[in-house]
């Protein structure tokens, strides 16, 4: 990497140049830089606002998973099979679900050689569980902490390997140049947080010849949320140089803490808890889910499927599926401004509508499972102690001790299944961009639990190994690069000194812009969908992007980097909103992990109001044979498109004709 001062805009500005400038810091960023250092370009360096902030160190589960191609066992598994159980999800493209099946045990055994500690037999087979929408048992899990454990041996690897990282640098523009036809990206700008008050308001260039964009999800644009609170994501940043997004309409909720936030599911389902709704002072407790299921067998059923049916999906509704839960939950938090709560201390009682819980009231798999797991035994917490300790310690390291207090629950966001579009070597239609992790939008509508950390890892490799060998150059002179990049520079520069000062109506709008975009997003674009209350929040969606553009104000630098930050969520939920819009008008029903609440259709169950009729999308649907893909032009239009999906590529592979490609 070469370090340099140039002027712009009558300021000096550092310039960094290097091949390839990594921005993130998470599971599918790290293994991304290790990876190139790997196969020798190590003109490489991360830019992070926070090193270690991301979903992959601070989320999990009560088990959280990582999916792989079956490696143990006697029940036979091919990359085929595996490619075949993603695409089958739906809206996933057959070549990317054949390279995250392929490569899913190379990446696996990566982790393994870094020293993530995923368990194996006494033989060295690496046994696995099946997860939800997983026929094969491919699932394999480190604990509750399998994503931060990933993240501390790849952050090791990277720190020992001494590449460069540029933490507290909030990278808040990517740089391109148009090329023929095509546009590339050339680098990004970003603002040192540890350098505000210098002339140039902390800004660092970067000139590249390459960038991975590993930012994780689009956590900030929702209000309730499982994602860290230290995850935002940075959509906006691609989006507004006209990188495409399909499959935005798609992502995943389900029910989780909220005072520290974790995923509920696994076992903190299958050892049945108490479900109770309080008043907002906490008087008034209800066992809420007794109205509105037949009998406890089926009450408790339900919960104990919850944990591995976790996320929210229309289609485990009906005949008091586990997903009515989620629908109840909701109604009791969103609709009737109650608190709901685990309760683990405690087995479910019928609250004299119901009979009490009891064991021998079970549908035939929850008391199987219970039995083999040796937890038909006692309360809630005593069976979670048998099978999943760690998930009691998990919580009391964040003083939470759940053997004697409540937990409180929502239904929240938890993963985007949707994001920026890349082909099978990760690059999106911006050449020289790769996004990896969960910013890119490779999963469909229904993946298999686990398989994000699987595809983050296999993305992070495909973009490493096609940089080393496809776009090894140098990076350009900076005489030649600050050609095409000053106008840009500047405009950013101009738009800094622009937002720092007083105005009372701009002030409002940096404190109060995320809370708007996040309570639009939770109340019409999360599980939940008003297909009337869509189209206005559109509108209001680029309102607000409007006038945050021209009147945004900040009262000092130490604010500038939000302000960027919060035009980046707007636009980011403004191009949501905007294909959820698309899809409906387009005859889409419920589908994936949310409802869309439609009058034509069927009630959830006889207890619940008219107000919940939904239909699910037809199999045959048009929106279900086709991706949507969303962008913004040259003129900073909309344009909308939707693609056929491709299929799993089907050529038998011949030993001599791959060597001879090879080579």
């Amino acid at each position: 990497m070469k370090r340099s001062m140039v002027k712009c805009a009558g300021v000096r500005l550092p310039l960094c140049s290097m091949n390839t400038l990594i921005i993130g810091s998470g599971a599918a960023s790290l293994n991304a830089a290790v990876q190139l250092y790997e196969k020798g370009q190590k003109d490489i360096a991360i830019a992070t606002d926070y090193f270690g902030g991301g979903t992959s160190n601070n989320a999990g589960s009560d088990k959280q998973t990582y999916y792989k191609l079956s490696i143990s066992g006697k029940f036979p598994d091919s990359p085929f099979e595996m490619a075949k159980d993603l695409f089958d999800g739906g809206c996933m493209h057959g070549d990317i679900a054949l390279c995250e099946a392929v490569n899913s045990v190379s990446a696996f055994f990566n982790l393994v050689k870094l020293g993530v500690p995923f368990p194996h037999d006494k033989y060295g087979a690496y046994v696995g569980y099946k997860t939800d929408h997983d026929p094969k048992g491919r699932a394999t899990s480190a604990g509750p902490l399998t994503s931060h454990l990933m993240f501390e041996c790849l952050a090791k690897d990277v720190q020992k390997k001494g590449i460069e990282i540029f933490d507290k640098h909030e990278v808040i523009a990517l740089l391109t140049e148009k090329k023929g036809s095509e546009k590339h990206v050339i680098g990004a700008i970003a603002i040192d947080r540890n350098n505000l008050n210098s002339e140039n308001y902390g800004f660092v260039v970067f000139n590249a010849v390459n960038v991975i964009l590993g930012t994780g999800g689009p956590a900030g644009i929702y209000k309730t949320s499982v994602y860290p609170e230290s995850q935002v994501g940075s959509h906006g940043l691609a989006f507004e140089i006209g990188a495409v997004g399909n499959n935005l309409t798609e992502s995943q909720y389900g029910l989780a803490s909220i005072k520290f936030r974790w995923n509920l599911s696994g076992t903190y389902q299958q050892v049945i808890p108490r479900y109770v709704s309080t008043d907002k002072d906490g008087r008034n407790e209800q066992e809420f889910l007794n109205n509105y299921f037949p009998d406890m067998g089926k009450l408790a059923t339900a919960i104990f499927l919850k944990g591995y049916q976790w996320p929210f999906d229309p289609r485990k509704i009906e005949n008091y599926g586990s997903s009515l839960i989620d629908i109840l939950v909701y109604q009791e938090t969103v609709i009737k401004g109650r608190r709901v709560f685990l309760d683990f201390t405690k087995n479910p009682s019928g609250s004299g509508i119901l009979e009490d819980f009891s064991f021998d009231l079970l549908d035939e798999e929850a008391y199987s499972y219970l039995e083999k797991s040796g937890a038909l035994c006692g309360t809630p917490i005593e069976r979670l102690k048998k099978m999943n300790q760690p998930a009691i310690d998990l919580y009391k390291s964040h003083d939470i001790d759940i053997t004697k207090e409540y937990l409180e629950i929502a239904v929240c966001a938890q993963h985007n299944n949707g994001g920026l579009k890349g082909n099978m070597w990760w690059e999106s239609n911006i050449k020289h961009l790769f996004p990896v992790g969960e910013v890119n939008g490779t999963h469909g509508v229904y993946r298999p639990g686990g398989s994000a950390l699987n595809s983050g890892q296999v993305g992070g490799m495909r973009a490493a190994l096609y940089l080393s060998k496809k776009y090894n150059t140098s990076a350009p002179d900076e005489r030649v690069f600050m050609t095409a990049a000053e106008e840009q520079i500047k405009g950013k520069l101009e738009f800094a000194r622009q937002v720092i000062g007083r105005s009372a109506e701009g002030d409002s709008l940096i404190l109060d812009s995320r809370k708007e975009i996040q309570e639009r997003m939770s109340g019409c674009g999360a599980h939940i969908r008003y297909p009337e209350k869509t189209k206005e929040a559109v509108d209001e969606a680029w309102n607000l992007y409007s006038r945050m553009k021209e009147q945004i104000r900040v009262p000092s630098r130490e604010a500038l980097a939000d302000a960027f930050k919060n035009i980046d969520l707007c636009l980011t939920h403004a191009l949501y909103l905007e294909a959820i819009k698309e899809y409906l008008e387009k005859g889409g029903q419920s589908r994936g992990s949310y409802l869309v609440v439609d009058p034509e259709g069927k009630k959830p169950c006889p207890e619940l109001g008219e107000e919940w009729r939904f239909r699910v999308t037809p199999e045959d649907a048009f929106v279900n044979k086709n991706i949507l893909e969303i962008y913004l032009d040259e003129d900073f239009k909309i344009k909308k498109q939707w693609v056929p999906i491709r299929p799993i590529p089907q050529e038998e592979p011949w030993f001599e004709k791959v060597w001879n490609e090879f080579k």
